[in-house]
Order: C-alpha cells, then structure tokens, then sequence
C-alpha cells in the first residue's frame, strides 16, 4: 500500500473525497455526490469557494443558489428522484445562511432523504473572535449556531483539525449511504481549518463504493408474518415511501398479483402500484379515498411496507377499528417496524416482499374479497370523474379541475411535485399516478416553499422528464427565489401557480375548529381591523416574469388545458397562472374520509368554536391503541 501524502487544503481535500465516492446497488454505480448547491460569504468563500473552483466542474459541478433553505430542497429533490443512491452537497457560509440550512435539513431528515450539508463555522484557533456573525455564548465556548443542525442531522461533526475530517467524511458517507440510517448529515466546517493545509494520504482520495444494502427478513419474523397473512380474512397493504426508495414497486405488484391483497398508499408511497392496477385503492387516511378507508375500518390484518405510519395515515388513531386488527410491518428500520405493536419484518422492502410472496405461494383472499375492493375502487373512480369534470370550458376552474385539466395534459413518466397546502389532500384523494416517480409529494414536513426549488432538483435529476411544481400563493410566497436559478440553468420546469387569495388550507382547517378563518386571508383590513377587506392587488403572474419565467394566464377551464399543454413543450422555464373559482361548490373534492386530531379550545366565548369542540369529542371517542 502506498505511503505518499498530497498537500492540499481541507477543503481542497473534501472536494476530491466527495468527487471519488460512489454507490452500487444491484450491481448498478451511482455517483454520490452529483454536484454542490452553493452561496458563498466569508465563512466559505476562501476555503469551499476556492476550491470548488480550482477543482473545476468536471471534478464536482457547482450550482449557483439563492437561499440557502431552497438549496437543501433541490438536493432533497434531487436525492429523492435518484432513489436515494445519490444526492448533492450544500455549502454555506456561517450566521444567517448556516441557520437558514435548518428547515432543509429537518425535511430531509424526517423524510429519510440523504443531503450533505457543509456549512462554514467559526475559528477554529479563536485567533479572530468573536468573528461576524458569531454567536458568542457566556458559558459554552464551542457552540456555534451550526449547533441549531444537531437535532435535525443524522450525522454531525465539527472538523476543528484538517486530519480530523478523514474519519468523519468516512462517517458521513456511511450514514447518507445507508438505507435505515439516512437523512442530512452536517459537517460544519470552521472558516480557518477550512483554507489550512495538511499532507493527505493519497489513499483517502481512491475512488471509494458504498454498496446500498438490502436485508433480507429473518426467517423466524418471515414465518410470523406468514402465519399472519394466511390467517387474515380482510388484510390490506399500506405502502409507503420504502416501496419506492427500495426500487420495490414490482415486487409489490408481483405480491398483489399472487395474493389479491389490496394495497393503500401513504403520501410518499402513492405510484407504488400503478393507479388502473385492480388492487390499488389509491390513497388511506385522512386525505384517502372512501375505499381505502372503508376497508382500513374493518381489516383484521394490516401490512405495512416502509410506512412511518403518521397521524395523517392512521386518521390520528381512529382508522383502524376492527377489534380483531393486527399489524405486520415490513420496513428497513427497526424504529418503524415495531410500530402499533407489530409483527416485525426488519428487512429491504423488496426482499422481504419477495419473500412473502414465495413463501405464500398459492394462497390468496377469499374471491368475494376482491370483489367488494373493486367495486369499492369503480365507485370511487366515478367520484374522481365528477371532481375532474370539465364542465364548461368557459367557467373559472375549481382546484379539483385544475388538477383534471393537468392529468389530461401529463404522460406517463411527468412528475408532480406538491408539499403543502390543500393540494396534498386533493392530489392523494385524485391524482391517477401512472408511474413510480410521478407523483412527489412532500408530506413528511409538509414545507411550504419546497415546490419549486424540488422541481429544480429533480429536473437536473432527470433532465428529459417533464416536471411541474404544484404551488398556491401561499407557498409561492415563502420560496420563489429559485425561479432565477431554474433561468440561469436552463432547466424547463413548469410552475403551476394557483391563486386563491390566501391560506386556503390552514382556513378551511381554522373553520373546522372554531377559529373562523382567522388570519388566513390576503386581503385589506376592514374598519374592524380584521382582515375582511378587498382581496390585496398582488400580481404573482408578474412577479414570476419579473424572475425570468415565460408566463401563461389562464382564466378558464378551456384557457388552463390550453396552457398546460404550451407549457409541457416550452423548452425554458414555464408558469401557469390561474385563479380558482372557491365558491362554486361543485366539481369539487370530495370531502375527507377520515379524522384528524387538531385539538379545539376546550373553554370559549364563540358559538363556533363550542360547536367545534363537541364535535371534536365525538371524534376523539374513537382513538385507539393499538398495543
């Protein structure tokens, strides 16, 4: 083995690491590190600037950034589009832009999406201190606001000596690689330490492959979970976003096939089957169809596949009321599968789905079974169809149309990026997802401000594939910043810009609970001081032109499919701009299918809210423990 040293700087250093590493999965590479997001200030600009650029793009491309949280969410989206199995470096300088990482690091984390973040800290040495930007505390000499990073990082270490880095780098690429344990990892890297130089082995630049693992299930927790199945009369699969990051969607059609077992999706698990195959009844929860939901009421056994199994997927504990249910879990992390008190699969979800399905070879629901779930999934097409309805070209859309004047534009591989507000519910309740990428909803942290700068992401992750951010003006308002990096790269996404006045979402919840829309609305204060006013004269159309994007108005239902499809063929950057109608009542979403806990006030003057918390405790009557 060679003994020879390269003297370079740590971040010279880290540079041509991250350049050299590599994922291999079914016998497929993967670069690991694509490129890196960067905006540059004191704390990196010597250091990680210098050497960005001395390396050249060849060895790590560079992309120019606009906010530092929206640079996370590109390499999130970029990440989660990859499979996992690669994924982009972000670097910040120290203060505002360390801190701005967090929101971005907490989103990848929860969402078990890798994304190395490479903020700059202060001396090392304390030769300068406190330095700009600094935070000073009275007691503690090495905390930094990069601490504000711990919490939300799976890996985090400060590189206070340039040899230092060598274990941790190794560190970091074990957890961003590793499948039960990914999520942000920080490397927060004092702005001294970063331009110091040191004699590196050259062995620490080889070129270094991380195999992506897949388990396979024990054969004591595969003979329980067996057992299970074989003696459920009513069992149901509920698929979440392992499905996809383990590549496991055929094998979940393979075990469907076989089994006729019905399969739910989460948020993250939705494409998981294609939405015309006869066992996927779309989405399960709160924001899920009626069929799903009526047989997560009285199935006695529920499997689920790489699920975290969130309030919004379990209707805050009410969904799953047979007396009688029991859960199998299949997931990667043990964390997750012991969950409701489970028989536990702890293995990739496409080996253990394998598994199952061989071993239950022949076995398969009762054909009455199969029967009552496809009726229940015609029926609910038909609730899709009224929703979707074109109606008369001419009208203003409701939120429900826009989505059905986008399915009749998408093909099949277009990906539809949504996080928050009330198109997450509207697209898990009706959106036809046609393959296993399409359909990208952040629903983990539900980030308002993610669209966009995901659609970036995945759009540099897959550059031949149409890509489209789902935004209303609310979440066009926190992050449209990286509109102008979308421009200066040339990457063709399509914004579709929905304009309702304010946060639809949040208003229709504070309804519910008793809090009557307060505050949820864009308009001018009344004499009141509340805000009943006019709707405000707020032009997002031209706020996205004035950011570089081609802009395309539409007023109809007939104008909205026209400019979708202009938009899907335009080769820059494209946003649809269009008004929903939010008082006409129909075609409209259905309603929701299941509970969700908010707590209502439990004492209050209103009339309102005293009939919200009443109809909260009937709710809350039905909560379950699973044990």
């Amino acid at each position: 083995m060679s003994h020879s040293t390269i003297r370079l700087t740590a971040a010279q250093a880290l540079v041509r690491f991250l350049a050299a590493q590599y994922t291999e999965r079914d016998g497929v590479r993967h670069r690991l590190i694509a490129g890196t997001w960067g905006i540059f200030g004191h704390g990196n600009v010597a250091g990680l600037g210098q050497a960005l650029m001395e390396a050249g793009e060849d060895v790590m491309p560079y992309h120019q950034g606009r906010n530092e949280q929206a640079m996370v969410h590109a390499a999130v989206g970029y990440a989660r589009q990859r499979g996992r199995l690669s994924t982009q470096a972000v670097t910040t300088s120290i203060g505002p832009g360390a801190t701005n990482l967090a929101t971005g690091a907490a989103l990848a984390t929860i969402n078990r999406l890798p994304v190395l973040l490479l903020p700059g800290d202060y001396f090392a040495s304390h030769a300068a201190d406190p330095l700009l930007q600094q935070l000073e505390h009275p007691v503690e000499a090495d905390v930094s606001v990069n601490d504000t990073l711990r919490p939300v990082s799976r890996w985090f270490d400060r590189i206070t000596r340039p040899e230092a880095l060598i274990p941790s780098a190794l560190n970091a690429m074990r957890v961003l690689t590793d499948p039960a344990e990914t999520g942000a990892v920080t490397l927060a890297l004092p702005q001294d330490v970063q331009a110091e130089a040191f004699d590196w082995p050259e062995e620490f630049f080889g070129e270094r492959v991380w195999r992506v693992r897949r388990p396979a299930p024990d054969p004591a927790e595969l003979a329980d979970a067996v057992g299970a199945v074989r003696a459920a009369r009513r069992p149901l699969v509920v698929a979440g976003g392992g499905v996809h990051h383990s590549g496991a969607e055929d094998a979940l059609k393979a075990f469907a096939d076989a089994t006729g077992i019905p399969v739910a999706s989460t948020q993250a698990g939705k494409g998981s089957l294609r939405h015309d195959h006869p066992a996927d009844l779309g989405g399960i929860g709160h924001t899920g169809t009626a069929v799903s939901d009526d047989l997560a009421r009285t199935a006695d056994l529920i499997i689920g596949v790489g699920t975290r199994y969130t309030d919004f997927t379990t209707a805050s504990g009410t969904l799953f009321q047979n007396p009688e249910v029991r859960f199998v879990n299949l997931n990667v992390t043990a964390f997750d599968a012991h969950k409701l008190a489970a028989t536990t699969l702890v293995c990739d979800a496409r080996t253990g789905l394998t598994a199952l399905t061989e071993v239950l070879s022949g076995h398969r629901v009762d054909a009455a079974y199969e029967a009552e779930y496809r009726a229940g999934k015609e029926r609910w097409e038909r609730v899709v169809e009224a929703a979707f309805g074109a109606g008369d070209d001419s009208a203003v859309p409701t939120q429900s149309q826009v989505l059905g004047a986008l399915d009749s534009v998408v093909g099949d591989d277009d990906v539809v990026i949504n996080a928050a507000g009330s198109l997450p519910g509207d697209l898990h309740k009706l959106w036809r997802a046609r393959s296993p990428r399409q359909y990208h909803l952040e629903y983990g942290y539900s980030c308002m401000g993610y669209e966009i700068p995901a659609a970036i992401g995945v759009q540099q992750a897959a550059p031949d594939t149409p890509v489209w951010a789902l935004v209303g003006d609310g979440t066009y308002l926190m992050m449209p910043t990286e509109i102008v990096t979308a421009v200066q790269e040339g990457l063709p996404v399509n914004v579709v810009l929905v304009q309702n006045h304010g946060y639809a979402s949040i208003g229709g919840l504070s309804e519910s609970v008793g809090a009557e829309r307060y505050g949820t609305a864009y308009r001018y204060r009344a004499a009141d001081g509340s805000f009943t006013g006019a709707p405000l004269p707020v032009d997002l159309a031209a706020n996205a032109a004035s950011l570089g994007m081609e802009v395309l108005r539409a007023k109809t239902v007939g104008e909205l499919r026209q400019a979708l499809g202009a938009a899907r063929a335009s080769d820059r950057p494209t946003c649809v701009h269009v008004e929903t109608d939010v008082e006409r009542p129909a075609p409209a979403a259905p309603p929701a299918e299941a509970w969700w806990d908010v707590p209502v006030a439990e004492v209050a003057a209103r009339e309102p809210a005293v009939r919200a918390r009443a109809r909260y405790d009937r709710e809350v009557a039905a909560r379950r423990r699973h044990l």
